[in-house]
């Protein structure tokens, strides 16, 4: 967890400010930061789908740490980068390093923590990951105040960014080494290398599953980095400033609450607590909702502060329940497949929901908006109900 909370504080330091650095720091335009998030999401898509397999048949931890390896080459690179073949090739290389990874991460927790403990550990990993975009996000914000967002600056803070995952390779790689001497058989009834993705996608609580992955990345995740600032700063008059504090609220209650939370959700049938999150988001964005009728004030800021910690109590309902489900659905030899699957299912959310939220807002105005959002968040709620109905 603490090499995970590097790398992802390596990250944030440079994710918000990449768009902008390929754009106007290296003068490609939007045309070439466009070419690579598409090169990235391409590259991302596919070594997702070959990863799995990879993690199947032999350690996830190896796959983890070829994948965090490349995601240090990829912001090294865009570091030094100086055209648009390197910048591309960079982008390729961040979309083999988060694919891969994310083919692996589920497997390496599944091997490394007891199971009794594995819901727990994967909320931690989702309050480390957050938490170091966070504070990554700060750092990089405060260090670039002081340089007058320079060349010279962004390029170190990417070389930084990079050796930021560095302790994340060595982790994976001790992994390995613990995995290969510690052999696990195969499960029984398993074939050997696991199921097929063709086999997996047959099985109907994994494939709503899946789609309530999708429906969870753009109904709900993606809504509070894309639409939600909207809805705040142009729907409500709130400040940057403030619109960072909602932010900042939302990391904190992550923080403050994953413990006790967590475990209570751990008392719950994993159906159930994937069920109680976007319940959740739906009171959070009716919250939202409730705060635009509200001047300025002390009562609308009681509201946001119920937005941000009730969003933030979903998200731990959803990571202590979804990555337990997709261990037990995919099962153990197949759940590089199974992850690669969700990573895809993810990926075709954070593609679709920031899109259709804003061109929501943008037709139906602020109160409206908030309260769409609410009816994604009970379309969630549909699909997890099915599959708790479905649930074997």
């Amino acid at each position: 967890m603490a090499g995970l909370l590097a790398s992802s504080a390596g990250i944030g330091l440079v994710f918000p400010l990449t768009s902008i650095f390929i754009s106007d720091q290296l003068g490609l335009g939007g045309a070439g930061a466009s070419s690579y998030f598409v090169a990235m999401a391409v590259a991302g898509c596919a070594a997702a789908v070959i990863g799995g397999p990879r993690a199947d048949r032999g350690s996830p931890a190896a796959v983890g740490a070829v994948g965090t390896f490349s995601l240090v080459l990829a912001y090294a690179l865009l570091g030094a980068a100086r055209g648009m073949a390197p910048v591309t090739a960079s982008g390729v290389l961040a979309g083999i390093g988060y694919g891969l990874q994310y083919a692996a991460i589920t497997g390496v927790v599944n091997v490394l923590v007891p199971t009794a403990l594995q819901r727990r550990a994967f909320v931690l990993r989702h309050v480390m990951t957050n938490v170091g975009m966070g504070a990554g996000a700060t750092c990089g914000g405060l260090l670039l105040a002081g340089a007058a967002r320079s060349t010279g600056a962004l390029r170190q803070m990417y070389e930084a960014g990079a050796a930021g995952s560095v302790p994340l390779v060595l982790v994976f790689l001790a992994a390995h080494r613990m995995h290969h001497a510690r052999p696990a058989g195969p499960s029984p009834g398993s074939p050997p290398g696991g199921d097929s993705y063709r086999a997996l996608v047959r099985s109907r609580p994994l494939v709503l599953l899946l789609l309530g992955q999708a429906l969870f990345a753009a109904a709900g995740f993606t809504q509070i980095e894309a639409t939600v600032p909207l809805l705040l700063h142009h729907g409500m008059g709130i400040g940057l400033t403030g619109v960072s504090m909602v932010t900042a609220g939302n990391a904190f209650a992550l923080l403050l609450l994953q413990h006790p939370v967590g475990a209570r959700c751990e008392q719950l049938a994993e159906s159930t607590a994937l069920m109680a999150a976007p319940l959740l988001w739906c009171a959070a964005f009716g919250a939202g909702a409730l705060a635009t009728a509200f001047d300025p004030g002390a009562v609308r800021t009681a509201l946001l502060a119920a937005f941000a910690t009730l969003f933030a109590l979903g998200e731990i309902a959803y990571s202590s329940a979804f990555f337990p489900l997709l261990v037990r659905l995919s099962g153990p030899a197949s759940l590089g497949r199974g992850s690669a699957l969700s990573s895809l299912a993810w990926s075709a959310g954070t593609a679709a929901g920031p899109p259709a939220g804003i061109a929501v807002v943008t037709m139906t105005g602020t109160t409206a908006g908030w309260l769409a959002l609410a009816a994604g968040a009970m379309a969630i709620c549909g699909t997890t109900l099915l599959l708790r109905r479905r649930e074997p």
